[in-house]
Parts: C-alpha cells; sequence; structure tokens
C-alpha cells in the first residue's frame, strides 16, 4: 500500500522545538520501562530511519490493537497541516521500522491503510480515543493509519 498522504493547508500548530524533543525523550523511557500508557492509550516507541539523514529516529507513539498481532498508529501531529516527521520516515523505509512494546522490540513491516479497511480502523480508533476525531476536525488532511506488522524471524528482546 502506498504512503500517499500530502500535507493539508489548514490545522493545528505541530508540537515541535527543544521542549518537546526532551518530552518526548522522557516518554520514550517510560514506554522502555514498562509504563506504556500516554495520553490514556497505549504507547510504543517507533523506530525509524530518517528520510533525508538515513539516521535512526526514535518517537512515542500511541497505538491500537490491530487484527493478527498487528498495531494501528495515527500520523495525526496533534491535527496539524502536516504529518509528522516519522511518517516521511516510514514512508521512504516501510521496511526497516521497529517498535519497542511490552518489554521487547520487534522488526515491523509498516503499510497504510485505505479505503474501507481504513474506514473500519478509524471508527475503532475514534471509539477509543476521542482525542483523533477531534484532531481531524483540526485539519483538512485526512490523518493517515499505519498498520505495524511483525516482520517473521526472531524477535530480541528489550534490554
Amino acid at each position: 500500500m502506498s504512503f500517499d498522504t500530502t500535507a493539508g493547508t489548514r490545522g493545528a500548530r505541530q508540537p515541535a522545538g527543544f521542549v518537546f524533543r526532551g518530552e518526548t525523550r522522557v516518554m520514550a523511557g517510560r514506554i522502555r520501562k514498562g509504563r506504556a500508557r500516554f495520553l490514556g492509550f497505549n504507547a510504543l516507541v517507533l523506530t525509524t530511519i530518517g528520510h533525508k539523514t538515513g539516521i535512526e529516529r526514535t518517537t512515542p507513539v500511541g497505538w491500537f490493537p490491530g487484527p493478527d498481532g498487528s498495531w494501528l498508529i495515527v500520523a495525526s501531529a496533534a491535527g496539524a497541516a502536516g504529518n509528522p516527521a516519522w511518517y516521511y520516515n516510514i514512508a521512504a523505509h516501510p521496511g526497516q521500522v521497529q517498535v519497542e512494546v511490552e518489554g521487547r522490540k520487534v522488526a515491523v513491516v509498516a503499510e497504510q491503510l485505505h479505503g474501507a479497511e481504513r474506514a473500519a480502523a478509524w471508527q475503532q480508533i475514534t471509539a477509543a480515543s476521542p482525542r483523533f476525531a477531534q484532531y481531524q476536525q483540526k485539519t483538512d488532511r485526512e490523518l493517515p493509519i499505519i498498520r505495524l506488522v511483525p516482520r517473521s524471524g526472531p524477535q530480541t528482546p528489550h534490554e
């Protein structure tokens, strides 16, 4: 499936800056220590490869259970006009993504949901966390939903 969501023309201010980066590091540390709740839902640490730099990047994100043990994440950027940087990183390297969740590191393949599959996932996500419906109202882009599916092969336990 393609990663084809372009930036919108309106939306909230995208979280950024020194303070945001510090909060991101703190939250990632908490998730790694087993406190995997964030703003009322489960959270994981998403590791991607920078689409411009090629440098490994980590970001804490909320997740929702997908079919067959997958994880669903939303590229909401809090309703900003633009997609979060991690969305572009995944689009550039969908097979080089890893999550840290429930005390383990899991290599995953990322795919963007479209059509009826996206609509069903969106209904599940907004029922569990109405905050995402509010984010959608702030922007004119359709918030991408990404399914993270474990790659086959051995998994690395979290150390």
